[in-house]
């Protein structure tokens, strides 16, 4: 029966409005909607790239000629990207083991693993050559049982993906206000704000030293510990440690009161996610993940991830297990820094193992 109201049947969906903000340029995470849809707005997308800046929501991969000149992806071998992020490797790895090859794909981040998973598939990648898991890559190990006797190559890069430092809803970014979180699985453990209420003075000061060689985390931990009751922000902790250094010259360098704040977030970070006993534990499984002549390739981005992989590759190869290790980390090229800024801090290890293992 047709509809005899004319107001009904006039009606229509208005549009939805885009988001609005101030000037002439998106400040906040959220209003940034062009590079939230980058696959929408390519153009403006590469204008954010050109200008040396990461489009927000997405990750631009480090290192990615270095990595595949180490792993050296053939096809038909079979592969593991232990740290999936925002996919940026994979691909690459999977243009190059193609056809009949597989890599396998993991990651702790529930939220971003299922965008990256979506985005993957929809590139025209099978569930027969990409194998996606959800897991911390401690446990890569499980997995070995699904190849025919291991990797030919596996990758893991260190860092926290851009897509969790620019959210404020993470809380990994001390720049913008958002819950003090740092979590990279936020259905597990507690979040940073919660640790801070159950640790004293020394041991917060243990965790800056031991954590990120923070030189005031004395005088950081005693400001943290008096106010750890009112902190629950990325703000409330940035305006704690700043208060806590105001009465020290390094005040005066509003730079290095900024990376003693950076410091003290990565600090949080490691700890939250209890990041150097899963590397370790990473890097003891790893040799007896790899083929006979499997090669692996980490990418590290501070001096305490970086000692574990040069502590286990050089152990491993006194041991037999590795034939060759890096004796330097390969670095991203100058022009590589100069366009992607997180690059800088990067460092590549490397190891192959042995064609016959010695027992």
């Amino acid at each position: 029966m047709d509809n005899l109201n004319p107001k009904l049947n006039n009606q229509q969906v208005k549009p939805k409005r885009r988001i609005r903000y101030k000037g002439s340029h998106p400040r906040h995470f959220s209003q940034k909607y062009k590079e939230l849809n980058f696959e929408k707005y390519p153009l403006d997308v590469e204008k954010v790239i050109q200008s040396g800046k990461t489009p927000a929501g997405t990750h631009r991969p480090i290192c990615v000629e270095e990595v595949l000149a180490v792993l050296k992806p053939l096809p038909g071998e079979i592969g593991l990207d232990a740290t999936l992020g925002f996919g940026g490797h994979a691909v690459e790895l999977l243009k190059r083991i193609r056809p009949k090859g597989k890599l396998f794909a993991m990651d702790v981040d529930p939220l971003e693993l299922s965008r990256t998973e979506q985005r993957l598939r929809s590139i025209g990648f099978s569930e027969q050559e990409l194998i996606i898991k959800r897991g911390n890559f401690a446990g890569m190990f499980k997995l070995v049982a699904q190849t025919s006797n291991g990797f030919d190559f596996i990758l893991a890069d260190l860092g926290v993906s851009s897509m969790q430092l620019d959210n404020p809803q993470r809380g990994f970014t001390y720049k913008h206000l958002g819950p003090l979180d740092l979590r990279l699985n936020p259905e597990r453990g507690q979040p940073a704000a919660a640790l801070l209420k159950i640790l004293d003075a020394k041991q917060l000061e243990h965790l800056f030293i031991q954590n990120s060689d923070e030189p005031y985390a004395r005088k950081i931990a005693q400001g943290v510990f008096v106010n750890r009751s009112k902190i629950n922000t990325t703000k409330d902790l940035a305006n704690v440690i700043a208060n806590s250094l105001a009465n020290k010259s390094v005040a005066d360098c509003t730079y290095q009161v900024k990376d003693s704040i950076r410091r003290v977030f990565q600090a949080l970070r490691i700890e939250v996610n209890d990041e150097f006993s899963v590397l370790e534990q990473f890097l003891r499984n790893l040799p007896f993940c790899l083929k006979p002549n499997g090669r692996a390739a980490i990418l590290s981005f501070h001096p305490g991830e970086e000692k574990r992989i040069i502590d286990f590759f050089k152990q491993g190869f006194f041991e037999g297990l590795y034939s060759e290790i890096s004796k330097e980390p390969l670095r991203p090229g100058a022009k590589e820094q100069a366009a992607n800024p997180r690059s800088k801090s990067a460092r590549l290890h490397w190891a192959k193992k042995r064609q016959e293992v010695i027992s």
